[in-house]
């Protein structure tokens, strides 16, 4: 069965078929995740330690509770049947069955995945795959891992796997795992050893089969069963059916999913065959560990390869729902029709104008948002009771015990599988515009997710993310909801209006949250929090200030009237077809004028974000005397609000011009907001009959402009950093109660660990905030038009117009992970491997943030799920040109 084969548009009609229903391509993919321990999920512990409670070591023994993890692995869409790789070199004391890495406690940056591995190609139905392990040949360091970092401080760089020496002469085998669906239930999986280094080596490769364990906890499923047959595993489970496993070969190894009670706990196993039992076996030569009636609910094939130096070997598996006579008839022809369609399909994704190192950093950038998608299961009621907590008496010592209602039960998309294994967010919303590109109907779908009603709380607040539901992140959902509706509607030619207006129904509430929540004095000022900028201020915005008081956010603030700005925009679109919605876009432009008055408030005194000497935005520290101050701190925080600016069409002028009116007439009758509107020279449309909608006017823009380009503050050689390079030489402190605190430049991760072990919000440069600053100014430029031109970089006597500044900032983006003249990528911090190893020249890791002054990849190193906007940088340029943008706006951006 080869479903739609052989035609360019193969993938295309895959994806019609999924979303349509009538083909389920999506059940199977990547859903495992990389980490499953060291989770909230998994965490039973007193104290809520959850990295201690549940640690790696563990894994190999211990069951899980609420999911599963492995490398290169798959599953069904509801997690019941797992396959994923498992190898040994015959040095390693424990068999590799999942990544390696520290926990927050031991890394010196927090935590720390230490291994490579590679997600080289994948297809929104997961039609064909590919994921490159690279293994070394002696025995794992874990231990010199561990204390290699324990003994470095937080101004050290991580010691990482290859500064061990084990890859040295090359003595590693790269393995690559490849899948190609035969059909929606047919999986062909070939995996490929390559022995790079000088001499022979043998390797064992154990593809293992499991059941997620779901049997004896309460309510649990019956217990499902894998057996041998001829030449395949056969897996019964009473919900999925049965499925067979195909093999050439191999010795067949069967376990259970059990709990290791005696090494874990202690106590007395259950059963004789447990978790480890195939790890027991194979490293250890416990003979008794596997099952030898062949049957359990674990199974390995194991096969022994001598691979000599230089050269390869390969296995092939097939997993399907049905028992085949000759499960490798066409094997090989399926596998290479599917890679051909995945070049097909990449090929009608990426502009032709995009070079051929953009090219292959575009698909390796989308491979990893793919591979990164995650079944998450979480029904928090029930976790809740297992800690002994009563859902009507909420322990608030008990983590997320206000949020009893949420049941998580879906495949969603990851920031990563390894370091952030679970969704946030902010994360999630910033994903799908990159998803957007090859996948519009799972990109909806996730952000249609956290608004649905086990989801979303019912005060209306949208959940951040595992570790605490009830943090604030920044309100950037309607933003996302409205970039994939215009981009579906211009590749279509119409818009999912019932999505778009299932997501404003529930966006509402949670704006009115916003409204009830985060603004102390009613005054259109708001106090969001924490807001994912840890550690970017003098101050842990999460926690109470240690001077009383509260805290007047600019970027809160500025995040609100984009919420203003995007939910406007998205009523005007449903007007259209019902009228009632001009009464909710009339209500948001004013909420909108509002908070642009109070963010742009003039007032000699403290209390006013703006401040006019430095012509930046500042937080405003209220203290209990009734006092104020500035904290003059410039970071990210006094650009978002530049971020807050769209332009409303003409179609609001012409198809409702009582929207209009009615504007005007709230103008007028309010001398504050008359006074902001012909500060900012917005009361009239531009000469294509669109509103510009910014938080201030010309002379503001220039000064935060000037200083956002400037080389020496905000503009690095890789983007807008997050903090500006003057505070290197000008470190801002503030005294309280005999205690100094304070902010100074840092480039790479913060040396404060004020925020969690990881709070790395100091200098470095991240995607998903230059996006925003991108966005604006294209909005800006087809507002100002190709006249209005500022210097960039500031000092430099070169002017561009904001079209220009956007590309330039792209470029410097994009150019994070290209390489230069002698084949080094920034993003690998100049280790040569990287640069000069062809086994490695060609490989990308997409990290969570980077270095602000030479672009050296930071934190989790394979969080394609925001950094993946890389794919947008690197082709959006390529797609749209100053004309098309100035003529088109904002859906030229779609």
């Amino acid at each position: 069965m080869t479903n739609g084969s052989g035609t360019p548009d193969a993938e295309r009609r895959r994806l019609a078929e999924a979303d349509a229903g009538t083909v389920p391509w999506r059940r199977w993919g990547p859903y495992l995740s990389e980490r499953q321990w060291g989770t909230v999920r998994e965490d039973y512990s007193a104290g809520g330690d959850a990295w201690s409670y549940f640690t790696h070591d563990q894994a190999r023994s211990r069951a899980y509770r609420w999911g599963e993890d492995g490398i290169a692995g798959v599953s069904d869409d509801k997690q019941r049947l797992c396959f994923a790789l498992a190898l040994w070199n015959g040095r390693d004391p424990l068999l590799k069955e999942r990544m390696f890495g520290l926990t927050n406690a031991e890394g010196n940056h927090g935590e720390d995945v230490k291994e490579y591995w590679f997600h080289l190609d994948n297809t929104p139905t997961h039609s064909s795959m590919t994921y490159l392990y690279k293994y070394p040949q002696g025995e794992f360091p874990y231990g010199d891992l561990v204390a290699g970092n324990r003994a470095r401080g937080r101004e050290d760089a991580e010691y990482e796997l290859l500064d061990t020496g084990v890859f040295d002469e090359n003595r590693y085998f790269d393995v690559f795992v490849e899948y190609a669906k035969a059909g929606p239930d047919d999986l062909l999986i070939e995996i490929t050893a390559h022995n790079r280094g000088p001499d022979e080596a043998v390797l064992h490769l154990l593809p293992t089969l499991w059941f997620r364990h779901t049997w004896s906890w309460a309510g649990g499923t019956a217990v499902p069963a894998l057996s041998a047959v001829e030449g395949a595993i056969r897996a019964d489970h009473e919900e999925l059916g049965t499925r067979w496993l195909h093999h050439q070969g191999g010795e067949t190894l069967f376990t259970d999913n059990e709990t290791d009670n005696e090494r874990i706990f202690g106590s007395p196993n259950t059963t004789p065959y447990v978790k480890d039992g195939i790890d027991r076996y194979v490293v250890h030569g416990a003979t008794d560990a596997v099952n030898p009636a062949r049957t359990g609910t674990k199974a390995a094939v194991h096969h022994v390869l001598t691979i000599p130096a230089a050269d390869s070997a390969r296995i092939r598996l097939r997993l399907t729902d049905t028992e085949l006579t000759d499960p490798w008839d066409g094997f090989d022809d399926v596998l290479a029709l599917r890679r051909t369609e995945a070049d097909t399909f990449y090929a009608d994704v990426i502009p032709p104008a995009t070079g051929e190192e953009e090219r292959r950093l575009v698909r390796q950038a989308l491979a990893g948002m793919l591979w990164s998608k995650q079944y998450y299961y979480l029904d928090v009621e029930r976790w809740l009771a297992e800690h002994g907590v009563d859902p009507l008496a909420a322990d608030p010592r008990i983590r997320n015990s206000a949020w009893y209602h949420m049941v998580n039960d879906e495949i969603m998309s990851m920031p990563d599988t390894w370091e952030y294994p679970w969704f946030a967010a902010w994360d999630l919303a910033f994903h799908t515009l990159a998803l957007s590109m090859v996948d519009i109907g799972f990109a909806k779908s996730q952000l249609d997710l956290l608004l649905r009603r086990l989801y979303l709380h019912p005060n209306g607040q949208i959940p951040a993310y595992e570790w605490n539901f009830s943090d604030v992140n920044p309100p950037v959902h309607a933003w996302a909801v409205l970039f994939v509706y215009e981009l579906e509607k211009h590749r279509t030619g119409h818009g999912d209006r019932a999505f778009l207006e299932n997501a404003f129904q529930k966006l509402t509430k949670n704006f009115t949250w916003w409204l009830n929540r985060k603004d102390a004095d009613g005054n259109n000022v708001f106090q969001g929090g924490f807001l994912g900028l840890d550690n970017i201020g003098v101050f842990d915005r999460s926690a109470p200030l240690p001077t009383g008081g509260r805290l007047d956010q600019a970027d809160g603030t500025a995040w609100m009237a984009l919420y203003c700005q995007n939910l406007l925009d998205i009523a005007v679109e449903l007007a259209v077809d019902n009228p009632v919605y001009v009464e909710q876009a009339q209500m948001l432009f004013e909420h909108f004028a509002w908070i642009a008055v109070a963010l742009n408030r003039i007032g000699q005194d403290n209390t006013s974000l703006w401040d006019e000497e430095d012509g930046f935005f500042y937080d405003v520290l209220r203290l209990p005397d009734g006092s104020a101050t500035r904290l003059k701190v410039r970071s990210l925080v006094g650009l978002i609000p530049l971020a807050a600016t769209s332009l409303v069409g003409d179609r609001a002028n012409r198809a409702f011009p009582e929207l209009v009116e009615g504007a005007r007439d709230f103008i007028r009758r309010h001398p504050a907001v008359e006074a902001f509107v012909a500060q900012q020279g917005a009361d009239h449309p531009d000469t294509d009959g669109r509103y510009l909608f910014a938080l201030f006017g010309e002379d503001r823009l220039r000064r935060i402009l000037a200083r956002m380009l400037d080389e020496d503050e905000f503009l690095g050689p890789h983007g807008i950093r997050s903090l500006s390079r003057y505070h290197a030489k000008h470190p801002y402190t503030f005294d309280v109660h005999g205690q100094s605190y304070g902010v100074g430049y840092l480039p790479a991760e913060s040396d404060s660990g004020m925020f969690g072990g990881n709070s790395n919000w100091r200098g470095p440069v991240w995607f998903p905030m230059n996006i925003l600053l991108i966005r604006a100014l294209l909005n800006l430029h087809a507002h100002h038009g190709p006249g209005f031109t500022v210097e960039c970089p500031t000092g430099s006597g070169r002017r561009l117009n904001l079209y220009e500044v956007a590309r330039e900032i792209s470029d410097r983006l994009t150019a994070t992970f290209l390489p230069d003249a002698d084949g080094h990528r920034p993003v690998h911090g100049g280790r040569p491997v990287f640069a000069e190893d062809p086994h490695w020249k060609d490989l990308v890791l997409f990290y969570e943030y980077f270095h602000g002054d030479n672009g050296t990849g930071l934190g989790a190193s394979h969080q394609t799920g925001w950094t993946g906007l890389v794919a947008a940088t690197a082709t959006l340029f390529h797609a749209i040109s100053e004309e098309d943008w100035q003529r088109g706006g904002r859906e030229s951006l779609s």
